[in-house]
């Protein structure tokens, strides 16, 4: 990495960092209850029993980490999948990921209504394991292997599928509302017993920046990774699994969300290039600043009342998508 290079990428984590530090004081000081400064730095310190006080910690403090931990984990779980499959459509949603997590959440409740949050968390874990070894599986055993539209197209299928099961798991056992609450994606709810599983995702992107520079290599291609002495199937393997944890970890604070992890990589991928030692950590502060300013659209637009982050996500994550597929994607699967 040349000096010029070096300043280049120092600069953009410098000012993503300190809009990710924006985002999160704008989130935390406006909202439906009018608080003031002196609310949010009693907040802050953890003193003082001002009428916003609860509202700050309970609420909102939770809601903002959340939105990063979510925002983070699909980004780079998206950059991840798209070295992978050198596919600029790759997404965890869009490849079923998200989808078999809400499958195992549905079961969990359906047979073990009581389930601790960890056990609901490990269910995600499985659920989206399950579901990408799946999708991976359909895609080797048709006659054009893993071509980038062929993954996209049967993710796209096993995505739909899984939903179904999902819907249908909660229709027979009368569990809908319990089931949609946790699965139509969205931050509302989300409390420090949900955070519980942000140790998880924390040591995911720590994993995730150590292998950076491994994974930039494999997205070079096998026959060039292997010749350079790098154990590919090994670092396969660790990578998937990092993929795995970081949506399923997503799934379990804030349910069902695509798109992010397609749009983010792409956006900085056209800042910094196609060195994942670069791209990984600019998704992680791009992706909880994305999801952040998001979540605080929803929630204030048209305050009291909220818009689903879903909502917000897919009106700016649709156009995106089809401008990809259009351009790079079309490229890419010829």
């Amino acid at each position: 990495m040349s000096k010029r290079k070096r300043n280049a990428f120092g600069s953009y984590l410098a000012v993503t960092v300190l809009l990710l530090i924006a985002a999160a004081v704008l989130a935390l000081y406006t909202g439906a209850a009018d608080t003031d400064w002196s609310d949010l730095i009693e907040a802050l310190i953890g003193e003082g029993g001002g009428d916003y006080y609860l509202v700050l910690r309970g609420i909102r403090f939770p809601r903002i980490l959340g939105a990063f931990f979510v925002g983070s984990s699909l980004a780079v779980a998206g950059a991840i999948m798209q070295a992978l499959t050198r596919n600029p459509l790759a997404d965890p949603g869009l490849l079923g990921l998200t989808s078999g997590a809400n499958i195992a959440v549905a079961l969990v409740y359906a047979l073990a209504p009581q389930s601790s949050y960890l056990l609901v968390s490990i269910a995600c874990f499985v659920g989206a394991g399950l579901a990408m070894l799946f999708v991976y599986g359909l895609s080797n055993a048709t006659r054009s292997g893993q071509s980038p539209l062929n993954l996209i197209l049967i993710g796209a299928a096993v995505s739909f599928f899984f939903q179904a099961i999902a819907d249908g798991v909660a229709i027979w056992f009368r569990i809908s509302k319990d089931v949609s609450m946790w699965t139509s994606g969205g931050l509302m709810g989300v409390d420090w017993n949900i955070l519980s599983i942000t140790p998880v995702i924390g040591l995911a992107l720590l994993l995730s920046l150590v292998f950076s520079g491994q994974l930039t290599v494999l997205s070079l291609g096998e026959e060039t990774a292997i010749s350079m002495g790098q154990r590919t199937n090994l670092i396969r393997t660790v990578l998937i699994i990092l993929i795995t944890l970081l949506a399923g970890s997503a799934v379990a604070i804030a349910g069902n969300l695509a798109l992010i992890g397609l749009m983010i990589p792409h956006v900085v991928r056209k800042m910094v290039g196609q060195d994942y030692r670069k791209i990984i950590p600019l998704c992680i502060t791009v992706g909880g600043t994305f999801m952040i300013l998001a979540d605080y659209l929803g929630r204030t637009v048209v305050s009291p009342f909220e818009i689903p982050v879903v909502a917000i996500v897919s009106v700016i994550g649709v156009p995106f998508y089809v401008t990809i597929a259009r351009k790079g994607g079309i490229k890419a699967v010829q």
